[in-house]
């Protein structure tokens, strides 16, 4: 279970709660787009919470900002998952590569994902691709450098 957990990239988790909300609203979405917007745009800045400040004003989470702060925690997690080297880590690789092309190509054709709430967890697919890369590169490099130690 825990080589399956680390193969897959948890960033699938918002695009696919993003997914299940984008696809079926609005029928067909080229009907839905009125005004060159998305029709996702106020169910996205719909207010999911609000909180009363000491300030005496009312702090208004959307859903939207919701889902983009537990996609940043998700991303967070996914940058330590980096860390460890090996097959599990390549394939987990392979496959926020191709969930960032999927979120790419439906953010440029599909209505419903031109928002941007679906841009910024595009952009953290991007930067899970990044980061992971360069952070199991280096962290290769490491090891590297301390197997070569010992062998002297």
């Amino acid at each position: 279970m825990r080589v399956l957990l680390g193969i897959f990239p948890l960033l699938i988790i918002p695009v696919a709660i993003y997914n299940l909300i984008a696809l079926p609203f609005g029928g067909e979405a080229v009907e839905g787009v009125v005004n060159n917007v998305s029709p996702l745009i106020a169910l996205m800045d719909k207010p999911m919470l609000t909180l009363p400040m000491i300030s005496g004003v009312n702090w208004a989470v959307t859903n939207g900002e919701m889902l983009i702060l537990f996609s940043i925690a998700l991303l967070f997690m996914e940058i330590l998952k980096s860390t460890s080297t090996g097959t599990a880590t390549i394939i987990n690789h392979a496959i926020s590569m191709i969930l960032f092309i999927v979120c790419l190509v439906e953010f440029l054709l599909l209505p419903n994902f031109a928002t941007s709430v679906f841009f910024i967890i595009t952009i953290m697919t991007l930067l899970d691709v990044l980061a992971g890369v360069v952070v199991t590169i280096v962290s290769a490099r490491r090891d590297f450098g301390v197997g070569e130690g010992f062998g002297a």
